[in-house]
């Protein structure tokens, strides 16, 4: 029998190479958001990659939604890519690192909760570092907006944010006291957020809200509030250049806080998500892109994707691969205003 042949000493180099030829596949080492470095100092990010395991803001549906940052880490893995219609590599322009996870060491206890994930985030506002941020259920979108809006904050330079919030539904429901004992619930936060402080609502939108109302008043309070609403059948009206001519008309050079519920996508594009609205088209995911890269140029100082139950997903985990898609597009939308900042 011939000899084998010597395995050669793997020194450092040849370590480096190979592991450098390997990192590409989503399946090899540890997994990250888009294999970003994992580094826990806000201070060493200039964009930064958070996961918020929590699901007790919305106790009227499954909630696996505490599950989601754990599968959007899986799948985003083989998604480190460049953006090619900005011409753009975010992973070389920026600093960006998976900050791992909001600790929420009382995470069955949702106004608890709020709390720490507000604690959290100013962490990353005392930095100056916009996070992207994948929930958990939409509660969380209140706490982290208080951390870097409003008086006070460093990220949106003592200024109220505009929210460009696409959503089935409006989550401005102020005139229910509590969600099942939740009172700072993915129910109320468009309400709280706007009357303490953080959301500019005259230059806010709401985009893609569909389905029938619980009751005739359930809308009424994104108006009172003073939110642009724009329902799925205003934007089939409109169509997508005309719905961002009237977001960025409303925006201005307002900074900017996207957040996006996945059950704003019809079912049928993101079927493992907290609040079905079955019946209603809703938007397609390219539909959903090309509206987000219409905010190209605004001062997005944050973005959020919500309301993913991987759990209930299709064995292709589409409903997760379509949230990495669009977190995809917000990183590269700060990444891309990052760049024009330094020329």
């Amino acid at each position: 029998m011939a000899d084998w042949p010597q395995i050669p000493p793997m020194d450092d180099a040849t370590y480096a190479r190979m592991k450098a030829e390997t990192n590409r596949w989503y399946w090899y080492g540890i997994p990250t958001f888009f294999r970003a470095p994992w580094n826990e100092n806000p201070a060493e990010a200039d964009i930064a990659l958070v996961g918020v395991p929590h699901s007790s803001g919305n106790g009227s549906t499954e909630r696996d939604q505490h599950l989601a940052p754990r599968f959007m880490r899986h799948v985003s893995c083989w998604y480190k890519r460049a953006h090619f219609k900005y011409q753009l590599n975010p992973w070389t322009e920026c600093r960006i690192n998976d900050l791992g996870d909001t600790p929420l060491p009382e995470a069955m206890v949702n106004d608890v909760s709020v709390q720490h994930i507000e604690a959290f985030y100013k962490r990353l506002d005392a930095a100056g570092t916009r996070p992207v941020s994948v929930g958990g259920d939409h509660s969380i979108t209140g706490p982290i907006l208080k951390a870097i809006a409003g008086k006070d904050a460093r990220i949106s330079k003592g200024r109220k944010a505009a929210l460009v919030h696409f959503d089935a539904h409006t989550d401005s429901y102020d005139h229910i006291p509590h969600w099942l004992g939740a009172v700072r619930s993915a129910a109320h936060w468009a309400s709280y957020a706007a009357i303490e402080g953080h959301i500019d609502t005259s230059k806010s939108v709401q985009v893609g809200i569909r389905g029938n109302v619980v009751t005739l008043d359930w809308r009424k309070s994104s108006d009172r509030l003073g939110y642009r609403v724009i329902t799925i059948d205003e934007y089939r009206e409109l169509g997508v250049q005309k719905t961002i001519e009237a977001i960025r008309e409303r925006v201005g050079d307002s900074p900017v806080y996207i957040t996006f519920d996945m059950d704003v996508l019809d079912p049928s594009h993101a079927p493992a998500v907290s609040n079905l609205e079955p019946g209603y088209t809703g938007l397609m995911t390219g539909e959903a892109i090309a509206l987000l890269q219409g905010l190209r140029g605004l001062d997005v100082i944050g973005g959020d994707v919500v309301c993913i139950i991987p759990t209930k997903d299709n064995p292709n985990n589409i409903t997760s691969m379509n949230g990495m898609v669009l977190m995809f597009e917000q990183i590269c939308l700060i990444a891309d205003y990052l760049r024009g900042q330094k020329k």
